[in-house]
């Protein structure tokens, strides 16, 4: 199966980062008992092992765009990608994952994989979330990565509480949400009270 990262430089797009070196190599008659090996002459493509670094659980990006008038609230919502790996995650933020880079009336969202950004669903329903909004592109950027990579990495004390985190582009003012299980339950929501300053 490609990497995310592969799938994306198929589809034309630059992928610097993750450019493999490959190397070729002339292999020698004698280098295998079994006569497996290629004769003199022959190049062989060696890439080399990359090891992956596995989250605690998988993760799947949302979008969501808005901005046609009279659609019904979550017609356009589309699962983007599902991920469980920290190089694919980069790969994805790098590449595509800029709340900047969307048009307006757009929503980005990262929810654990099977709970979808949505009130309705039966994880969600019983929720609430906490809110901070900013006037200026470049701090949205920062704080998506910076709450996605708490995500992620598990840094939240209450990490089971949390369904997920949405990036909000609107014209006036953009809005980060960090989405939560329950509502009621006040002492894991106040954990989360800083990132509504």
């Amino acid at each position: 199966m490609p990497s995310v990262c592969s799938a994306l430089q198929l589809q034309g797009k630059k992928i610097s980062h993750q450019e493999q070196k490959i190397s070729l190599v002339m292999a020698e008659n004698e280098a295998s008992i079994e006569g497996n090996a290629p004769t003199t002459g022959e190049l062989v493509a060696e890439q080399p092992q990359t090891q992956t670094h596995k989250l605690e659980r998988k993760w799947t990006f949302w979008f969501d765009n808005q901005s046609k008038q009279g659609a019904a609230w979550g017609t356009s919502l589309r699962k983007v990608y599902s991920f469980d790996t920290v190089e694919e995650f980069w790969c994805l933020y790098e590449q595509v994952f800029k709340p900047s880079k969307l048009p307006g009336n757009a929503d980005f969202h990262l929810f654990k994989d099977g709970i979808e950004p949505k009130w309705e669903d039966p994880v969600c329903a019983s929720g609430g979330k906490w809110s901070v909004t900013s006037s200026r592109k470049d701090n949205l950027d920062t704080m998506w990565l910076e709450t996605m990579m708490a995500l992620i990495g598990e840094q939240f004390d209450e990490a089971d509480e949390i369904c997920g985190v949405v990036a909000s582009v609107r014209q006036r003012q953009d809005k980060l949400a960090l989405w939560t299980k329950a509502a009621a339950n006040e002492a894991a929501q106040v954990l989360f009270l800083p990132l509504s300053v």
